[in-house]
């Protein structure tokens, strides 16, 4: 397939046809600028002024879209014009051919011609000095300087310009762009630690609910009943409570209102008792020191906390044992719960728990492990992780 030619732009075309009638209105009021006796003229008649000026005409209506080539073929137009009577807007399209080059041409072209400009405006300069020695022969240099040199300085200034507007508009667009990456970064964290913060402060209470409305539905007893009504109550009374805490956090309430306490692993126990209460045989070994992170403290009492919810759920009877360690600068956490088939009534799971703690470690920069591990005469459910921590840091 062929390639078409560029086409010209509207705006040369019209700088072209302005410039052709300008130079046939002076050419046709005698307005030239040397006469037949000139020692440079070489061609007397008065229609040699007319094919530089066509040409020269022609070289402007492509200024933009192949600037290089009509600046050399407007430099041997502008030759042939020095040859004859002269036309004053050849010479001034030439120069526009000049400041296109420069502006609209590859960056090659840009470097070299104004470097070209200066030399043959230097040489202008020098040699009719040197041949005539009369101080008239410096016009000759200026002449050349304003035709050539000062149109390729203006088309380099004009085109740093450009392109520093351009590389400022590319680097706010980056700058745009990187913002809103960041801001939907932000957003997805920002839901993401929403969403484990609220399983973590409900899945719990709801699980426990879940059992224990299950049992006393299951069975005619009115001890058990009521024994149930208890734990449901108050589970209910604790999740309406961490429910009201993250809405707190959530809610813009100005400045004055102090954010609600983040659980700490001081709190180990009352999670504790609570696993007891809803039921489990729970355990508890924790050698955690007192002066850890917080980011730390809240990852690992969720840990735990969901640990102790999915053994609620899941485990079979047994003991659960949670162990806290803090060593080699890490606290390790792990958790153990029976494994197998439960008989009893249980809670649904979607793995969303596993998800939320692999993740709060992940954060922190430790490792997490969990899954079915064998133990004597059966399984076990294990939980471990390791979060680095910081000595000395204060919590």
């Amino acid at each position: 397939m062929a390639v078409r030619p560029p086409r010209p732009h509207r705006m040369d075309l019209c700088i072209a046809a302005a410039g052709l009638l300008g130079g046939l209105l002076l050419w046709g009021l005698g307005l030239d600028t040397r006469t037949p006796h000139d020692g440079i003229v070489m061609f007397e008649s008065h229609w040699w002024v007319l094919p530089p000026l066509v040409a020269m005409a022609v070289c402007e209506a492509l200024r933009r879209t192949l600037p290089r080539t009509a600046l050399l073929v407007g430099w041997a137009a502008l030759t042939l014009d020095t040859l004859t009577q002269g036309n004053l807007i050849t010479v001034l399209m030439f120069t526009d051919l000049v400041y296109a080059a420069v502006l609209y041409g590859p960056p090659a072209t840009a470097r070299r011609v104004p470097w070209i400009s200066g030399l043959v405006t230097v040489a202008f300069t020098v040699v009719p000095l040197t041949a005539f020695r009369k101080p008239e022969a410096l016009l000759i240099g200026v002449v050349v300087g304003l035709v050539s040199l000062m149109p390729a300085i203006t088309g380099w200034i004009v085109r740093n310009h450009r392109d520093a507007a351009e590389a400022a508009r590319l680097r706010a667009e980056q700058t745009a762009l990187l913002a809103e990456m960041d801001r939907a970064q932000a957003v997805v964290s920002e839901r993401a630690r929403m969403a484990r913060e609220l399983h973590d402060m409900v899945a719990n209470h709801l699980s426990a609910i879940a059992i224990h409305s299950t049992a006393a539905l299951s069975l005619d007893d009115p001890d058990t009943s009521r024994e149930a009504l208890g734990v449901i109550r108050e589970n209910s009374v604790a999740g309406l409570a961490e429910m009201r805490r993250l809405i707190g956090i959530l809610r813009d309430s100005g400045d004055d209102a102090e954010p609600s306490a983040a659980p700490t692993l001081d709190g180990l126990g009352s999670l504790v008792d609570t696993a007891r209460t809803n039921g489990l045989d729970v355990t508890l070994d924790a050698d955690h020191g007192d002066s850890l992170p917080a980011p730390v403290e809240l990852a690992a009492y969720r840990i735990v906390q969901e640990s102790l919810t999915n053994a609620l759920k899941h485990a079979c009877p047994g003991r659960v044992t949670v162990a806290l360690r803090q060593a080699d600068g890490a606290l390790d956490i792990a958790v153990a719960s029976p494994y197998g088939d439960r008989d009893g009534p249980s809670a649904p799971g979607s793995g969303a728990g596993l998800v939320g703690m692999r993740e709060r470690v992940a954060l922190l920069g430790g490792t997490f492990e969990a899954g079915p591990e064998s133990a004597g005469h059966g399984k076990i459910w294990s939980v471990r992780a390791a979060l680095p921590v910081t000595d000395g840091e204060p919590a």
